[in-house]
C-alpha cells in the first residue's frame, strides 16, 4: 500500500494565505526551536542563586501556610460553625505570636513579610466574620446544615459512629429538607432572594460532597453500617439533590439546556472597604470608579484617532467592526498565536526591558479552548499554557461567527504578549523560583496589573504599527477601564449585571454574547470581588512606580522590571518598598496616594 504523505505545514499556512514567515523558521524572530537550543543555557549562575533566602520570614510564611491548609484538610466541611471556630482561634494565636516577633533585626524583606502576613491575617479573620455572617443570613434555609456537618466532623475526629443512630439522623435529613423546600413552595413571603437563593445552592452542593464522603468511609467496610444507613442515606442525598436544583430553577431562574443565569453576589461598600485595604490601597471605591472614567475617557479619544487614521472619521464603531472581520480561517489560528508569541519576545528582548530566560521562552504550550469553556471565557487565558479561543465544529454557526470575530487577528496580538510573555508566562516563571512563599500574597494587583502594565508600555514604546493594531490593544485597554466601573458598581449595588452587559455592549463595542460572558465570568465564578479592578489598577500603580524611578532616572527599565519579578507576588505598595528596598517601619499604613489625593 503506498503511504501517505502529509501536507507539510508551511504549505498549509500558505494555502491559508497567512504570512508568518511560514517558509522557513523566521516566525520565531531569530529564536531558536526549543529542540534545537543547548540545554546548557536553561541553568542559571548557580552561585548566584546559593546566596541565603532574601526574607528572614520565608520560612515562617511556609510553616503558618502548611499549618493553615493542613487544618482547612481536617475541618474540610466549608463554612461550618467548628471549622471558622479553629480557624478563627488559629489565625488570632499567630496574630498575637506574630506581633512578637523582634521587628528592628529584620532586613528590608523581613519586615515586608512582616507586614504582608499581619495584613494577611487581618484579611482571613475578616473573612471568617463575613462567612459567619452569612451563615446567619442562611439559617432559615438550610437548618440541617450543622447536622450534615456534625456527621463528617465526628469522623474526622476518630469518634465511632453508631449506625442505628447515624441512620435515624439521616431519616431527620430528609424529612427537615422536605419540610424547608415545602415551606418556600406554599409561603411566597418566605422565598429568598436570587442571591440568597444561589448561596444556600452552592452550599448544598458543598454539603452533598460532604455527606457523600462521609458515609462512602463507612459503607462496604462496616457490615452493620450499610444496612442501617444505606436507604435513609439515598433519601437525604435525594432530598438535597432535589432542593438545590428547586432553589436553583424556581428561584434563581436557571433553565436546563440554557446558559445559567447572572446572579453573582454583591460584597456592599463594607466589605470593599475590607477587600481595599487588604490591598492596600488608599482610595475609597467611589474614588477607583472616578479614576477608571478618567481611563476610560483617554479610551474614546484614542478610539477616535485610531478610527480617523483608518479613514473612518471619528466613527470608532466602525474602526471597531473592521478588525473584528480581520480574522483567519479555520484550522489557522495557532500558527498566527505562535507567530505572535515570538513577535512579543523579540520586541522586549531586543530592546533588553527585561530578562526573558531561555527556558522560559522554550516551554510555553499551547492548547484549544473547550466551546463550553468559551461561554465563560470568549477570549484567551494563559499562562505556561496559553488557552486559544476558537470555532470548533460543533458550535452552531451563529456562535462560529462570533468566536471568529472575538478572536481576530488584532485582539489577539494584544492578548498574546499579556497571556505568555512578556505577560503572564513570564511572571509565573519567576514567581516559581524567587520568593514563592510570597504566592500566599498573591493579588490580582499584582498577577494582572504586570501583564497589563505591558499593555501600556508596549504601547508607548511603539508596538502597534498600524491604526488596526493601535485599535485591537484599545478594545482591551477600554474593556479593563469599564471591569472597574460595571465591578465596583455592581458590588456597591448600584447596577445589576444586565446595566453590566448594556454597559460593555454600548460602551465598549463588545458583541452581547462575549459581553455577557465577560460579566458571567466577573460575577457567577469563583473570581474576588476586586479581581476586575486589578487589572488596570495595578496597571496605573506600576505605571506611577516607572515614572517614579525609571523616567526619573533613578533605576534602568531592565533592572526595575526584574526587581519587581523577583520580588514575587504581592500588593503593588509592597512591591514599591521592595524595589525601592525601603526598611518600613512597625506602625506602617498604606499610604501611597499613586493617583494623587483627589482622582
Amino acid at each position: 500500500m503506498k503511504s501517505f504523505t502529509p501536507l507539510p505545514v508551511v504549505a498549509a499556512l500558505a494555502a491559508f494565505g497567512i504570512p508568518l514567515c511560514a517558509l522557513a523558521q523566521d516566525f520565531r524572530h531569530g529564536e531558536p526551536s526549543p529542540s534545537q537550543r543547548p540545554a546548557a543555557s536553561y541553568v542559571p549562575d548557580l552561585p548566584k542563586l546559593a546566596r541565603p533566602a532574601s526574607s528572614e520570614l520565608r520560612e515562617l510564611v511556609e510553616r503558618y501556610v502548611h499549618d493553615r491548609d493542613a487544618l482547612l484538610r481536617f475541618y474540610s466541611v466549608p463554612g461550618s460553625a467548628l471549622q471558622l471556630t479553629r480557624l478563627g482561634e488559629f489565625q488570632s494565636a499567630w496574630f498575637a505570636r506574630l506581633d512578637a516577633v523582634p521587628f528592628d533585626p529584620l532586613g528590608v524583606e523581613g519586615r515586608i513579610d512582616w507586614h504582608l502576613l499581619r495584613q494577611q491575617l487581618q484579611q482571613e479573620l475578616a473573612l471568617n466574620a463575613r462567612t459567619a455572617a452569612r451563615n446567619t443570613e442562611l439559617a432559615a434555609l438550610l437548618p440541617f446544615a450543622d447536622a450534615i456537618a456534625q456527621l463528617q466532623e465526628s469522623r474526622r475526629l476518630l469518634e465511632p459512629v453508631d449506625a442505628r443512630v447515624a441512620a435515624a439522623t439521616l431519616g431527620q435529613l430528609a424529612a427537615d429538607i422536605a419540610a424547608t423546600r415545602k415551606t418556600l413552595e406554599a409561603d411566597a413571603a418566605k422565598k429568598p432572594n436570587k442571591i440568597l437563593a444561589l448561596r444556600a445552592a452552592t452550599r448544598l452542593d458543598d454539603l452533598s460532597r460532604t455527606l457523600k464522603n462521609w458515609f462512602d468511609h463507612y459503607n462496604a467496610y462496616d457490615p452493620q453500617f450499610g444496612w442501617w444507613t444505606r436507604e435513609p442515606h439515598a433519601a437525604a442525598a435525594k432530598a438535597l439533590d432535589g432542593y438545590a436544583k428547586f432553589l436553583r430553577e424556581k428561584i434563581v431562574g436557571f433553565k436546563e439546556g440554557e446558559d445559567e443565569p447572572i446572579v453573582g453576589d454583591p460584597i456592599g461598600a463594607e466589605g470593599l472597604k475590607h477587600n481595599l485595604a487588604r490591598e492596600m490601597i488608599p482610595y475609597t471605591a467611589e474614588q477607583l470608579i472616578a479614576v477608571g472614567e478618567k481611563e476610560f475617557a483617554w479610551c474614546e479619544a484614542e478610539w477616535k484617532r485610531a478610527a480617523r487614521d483608518m479613514g473612518l472619521g471619528d466613527d470608532w464603531r466602525a474602526a471597531l467592526e473592521r478588525i473584528k472581520r480581520d480574522h483567519v480561517e479555520p484550522g489557522a489560528q495557532p500558527a498566527l498565536i505562535a507567530e505572535q508569541a515570538y513577535e512579543a519576545i523579540a520586541f522586549v528582548t531586543k530592546r533588553d526591558l527585561v530578562t526573558v530566560p531561555a527556558h522560559a521562552i522554550d516551554t510555553f504550550r499551547m492548547s484549544m479552548m473547550a466551546p463550553e469553556r468559551q461561554k465563560v471565557n470568549p477570549f484567551f487565558l494563559g499562562g505556561e499554557t496559553i488557552q486559544v479561543s476558537f470555532p470548533t465544529d460543533t458550535m452552531g454557526h451563529d456562535a462560529k461567527l462570533d468566536s471568529l470575530r472575538a478572536n481576530n487577528r488584532h485582539f489577539c496580538r494584544a492578548t498574546v504578549h499579556h497571556e505568555l510573555i512578556p505577560g503572564h508566562h513570564l511572571q509565573q516563571w519567576y514567581a516559581a523560583r524567587h520568593n514563592p512563599h510570597r504566592a500566599l500574597f498573591a493579588t490580582p494587583f499584582w498577577t494582572e496589573g504586570w501583564a497589563l502594565w505591558w499593555e501600556f508600555h508596549l504601547w508607548d514604546l511603539g508596538f502597534p504599527q498600524t491604526p488596526e493594531n493601535r485599535a485591537g490593544m484599545l478594545f482591551w485597554r477600554t474593556h479593563r477601564a469599564a471591569r472597574i466601573v460595571f465591578s465596583l458598581n455592581f458590588h456597591l449595588g448600584k447596577w445589576t449585571p444586565q446595566q453590566c452587559i448594556d454597559f460593555l455592549v454600548e460602551r465598549v463595542g463588545h458583541d452581547r454574547h462575549t459581553a455577557t460572558g465577560e460579566v458571567r465570568r466577573s460575577f457567577n465564578g469563583d473570581y474576588s470581588p476586586l479581581y476586575q479592578v486589578g487589572y488596570m489598577m495595578g496597571a496605573i500603580q506600576l505605571r506611577a512606580l516607572y515614572a517614579e524611578l525609571v523616567t526619573s532616572g533613578k533605576m534602568k527599565e531592565r533592572d526595575f522590571h526584574d526587581r519587581i519579578l523577583e520580588g514575587g507576588p504581592m500588593p503593588i505598595e509592597m512591591v514599591r518598598a521592595h524595589v525601592m528596598a525601603t526598611k518600613l517601619p512597625r506602625d506602617y499604613r498604606s499610604s501611597w496616594k499613586f493617583v494623587g489625593e483627589q482622582p
